[in-house]
């Protein structure tokens, strides 16, 4: 789809699925293309990825259909100009507590090429020549805006949060929502659940998408699509990886009698 299309898609009644792309592999397109995906998920703030390499994959993941879903490093909105400037189709802003970062994101996103004196007497309320406001709409009519909510402040203000119009969706982050919740990690404990409830309710009550980047079981995954959400980013080309790869080599040195390796490493929380 396009990104044009993925805006509507986020708003709609419409189930959207995505994953976390890690390898910056050109080969990496052309096997993710194959997988049944709706959208990929980019992120910049917990992975390494230059702004060269960030562009190339936006624009050819793009190109193939799978709109760019990249998260920036922190909710400052020149960092998500630059990112819409290198080919997103939507972009992430991490742990949003207050309605003035989301003014400040929006303004960004949907305002473009508008910048400083210009915009901030438009913010003020001076009227756009009508030529120029339909110029300004054409010319920003595929960025999604999408809030992390990741905190219980945030929560407490998410209707202040929702009401700042040109927001296009929210997305939960589970690990740092359970830290701030008091429940790290524990992902079906009642006051997790209530939470992200909430959120998915009140989001889709007011036709904005909602969603969440989760890891865990299948079962855990579907629990949360029937709870509200829309949009699902499942787990992470490397988690995938490490599954599968983990369980294929243990089996086939189960069937000739070789002992497992030890494995190393942890649980990921993206």
């Amino acid at each position: 789809m396009t990104s044009e299309q993925f805006r509507t898609a986020l708003k709609s009644d419409e189930r959207l699925y995505g994953t976390l792309i890690v390898s910056t592999s050109p080969f990496w397109p052309k096997v993710i293309g194959d997988c049944g995906l709706d959208f990929v998920f980019i992120d910049t703030e917990h992975i390494a990825i230059n702004r060269e390499t960030l562009s190339w994959m936006c624009r050819t993941y793009a190109a193939l259909g799978l709109p760019p879903l990249v998260r920036i490093t922190d909710p400052d909105p020149h960092k998500a100009t630059v990112a819409y400037d290198d080919g997103a189709a939507a972009v992430v802003a991490p742990y949003i507590e207050t309605p003035e970062q989301v003014r400040a994101l929006v303004d960004a996103a949907k305002l473009r090429p508008l910048k400083g004196e210009k915009l901030q007497r438009i913010l003020a309320g001076e009227s756009l020549d009508p030529a120029f406001a339909a110029y300004v709409s054409n010319n920003t009519k595929g960025n999604s805006l999408v809030i992390n909510i990741e905190s219980v402040p945030a929560i407490e203000r998410l209707d202040a949060l929702l009401d700042i119009e040109g927001l296009d969706a929210l997305l939960i982050g589970p690990h740092d929502l359970s830290c701030s919740l008091g429940v790290a990690e524990q992902y079906k404990h009642p006051e997790f659940l209530k939470a992200v409830e909430t959120i998915f309710r009140k989001a889709r009550a007011r036709g904005i998408g909602a969603g969440i980047h989760f890891w865990g079981t299948e079962d855990e995954q579907v629990r949360l699509l029937n709870m509200g959400a829309n949009i699902l980013i499942h787990k992470a080309d490397v988690i995938l990886f490490r599954t599968h790869l983990q369980a294929e080599l243990s089996a086939i040195r189960a069937r000739v009698g070789d002992q497992s390796a030890n494995q190393k490493g942890g649980a990921m929380s993206i």
